[in-house]
């Protein structure tokens, strides 16, 4: 029986020691890997956000003064803080900051409100939250407020307010500081390790439970590391950020971590309408984006002729979510004179894609091959026993990215995860005769 350490399951050693001796886990953080392509690709640039360019070296340096900021603030090693912004440069300086300090952020899409959030500050037990103080019409220092009255361990808040809005003290005592302050002389750098969690992504479930789902340095910088080799990034891409930063796909699929790994560039767009994606895309010369549904991008394609944007530079567009019609598929690839790439891919880390060099029938239909050699898959009936090659049932998986259990949460783990660690996906599929993989719906 795998063992659990604090609150999460690592893979046994049988695996960890498969996967170290294939070289998918290499021992490095994602702060230490910030600080090495500093040095690799140091002026080039790193995050596009409006108007706002930053290089590589500029990010690493900005990471290690928020880093040093966020401990003189208070936060150490090992605590969890909730991570909730939208597709900002200060999105990708906190998370790498925290981690650098040797906090885990816990990263919430935006949508998520205080029903979900009061869920996962309990479970975590974070100390902080780090939020807009307001978007779109919603207040989220009020949230952290009653957040903060709720629960006493949660005794920080960091807000997008100007640095100059001064740092203030509830009732509770809670302190409020805005995030542009959070700001000072780089530390020496601490020593982790690539198999602590990194950061905990939160499940697709529709609940105000998700599952909390730990990712370690090691598991996601292969997973991102894998993907961007797969679709051959190099660093002339510029990767759009299309969905919340928050979400796997959008940081791992390559998405922001993959593109930071070749030294490519990240363009941070905050909404998916094609009126900003699209001019987006002509402006910065985006190469692969990823608008998840196929609904997005029948979107993006309806407004071509009205937003009429140069989208000539895309090569590659991935897609996931639900099966994609062939007519779909051919008009992305006709007017957007670009590669399509479905994707089937969850935070907990099984990952499902099809091949730039697929032939052009095989992509509307299927979901690929598993993303590593190492992915170990099984299509079984409703008593767990494999069903017969080219029959449904339900899609397990496990592998050196894929994780072996959610954070705290022991009954859950029980109904998700097999006794030999296999994850129960939920999701019904089946094979094709050629070894594809084809997603037909939820269980």
């Amino acid at each position: 029986m795998t063992s659990v350490h604090d609150g999460w399951t690592p893979w046994p050693e049988e695996f960890a020691d498969r996967y170290w001796a294939a070289g998918h886990w290499r021992g490095y953080t994602l702060d230490n890997l910030l600080r090495g392509w500093a040095l690799e690709f140091g002026p080039r640039t790193a995050l596009v956000h409006g108007d706002t360019r930053i290089t590589y070296a500029a990010l690493n340096r900005r990471v290690d003064r928020m880093a040093a900021g966020f401990h003189l603030r208070g936060l150490r090693r090992g605590q969890h803080v909730v991570v909730q912004l939208p597709n900002v440069p200060e999105f990708v300086s906190t998370v790498f900051a925290l981690m650098r300090v040797g906090a885990v952020p816990v990263l919430c899409p935006l949508s998520h409100r205080a029903p979900v959030l009061s869920h996962v500050a309990r479970v975590t037990q974070a100390v902080g939250y780090v939020g807009p103080a307001a978007y779109r019409g919603f207040d989220h220092t009020a949230m952290a407020a009653d957040l903060a009255a709720r629960w006493p361990f949660l005794r920080r808040v960091f807000t997008l307010d100007p640095p100059d809005s001064g740092v203030t003290t509830d009732r509770s005592g809670c302190h409020y500081f805005p995030l542009g302050s959070v700001d000072a002389p780089a530390r020496p750098a601490l020593a982790h390790s690539a198999d602590e969690v990194a950061f905990f992504l939160l499940s697709g479930d529709t609940t105000t439970r998700p599952g909390i789902i730990p990712r370690t340095h090691n598991d996601y910088a292969y997973q991102a590391r894998a993907a961007a080799e797969l679709v051959s990034l190099t660093e002339n891409d510029v990767y759009l950020v299309a969905l919340p930063a928050a979400s796997d796909f959008a940081f791992g699929c390559p998405g922001i971590v993959g593109t930071f790994s070749v030294g490519g560039t990240v363009v941070l767009g905050e909404f998916p309408e094609p009126t900003e994606c699209l001019p987006t895309m002509g402006r910065e010369r985006v190469t692969i984006t990823s608008p998840v549904s196929a609904t997005t991008a029948r979107l993006w394609l309806d407004a071509l002729p009205t937003v009429r944007a140069d989208v000539s530079s895309l090569r590659l567009v991935q897609v996931g979510g639900a099966p994609l019609h062939r007519a779909t598929a051919e008009r992305l690839g006709r007017e957007l004179g670009c590669r399509l790439q479905q994707v089937f891919g969850m935070p907990e880390g099984v990952l499902m894609l099809t091949r730039p060099g697929d032939p052009a029938e095989t992509v509307p239909g299927t979901q690929g091959h598993p993303l590593s050699p190492d992915d170990e898959l099984r299509i079984v009936d409703a008593d767990g026993k494999d069903v017969q090659a080219g029959e449904p049932g339900e899609l397990l998986a496990r592998g050196p990215y894929t994780v072996r259990g959610y954070y705290r949460a022991p009954d859950h783990n029980a109904r998700s995860f097999t006794t030999d660690g296999y994850f129960r996906t939920g999701h019904l599929a089946r094979r094709t005769p050629d070894g594809n993989l084809v997603v037909t719906g939820r269980r």
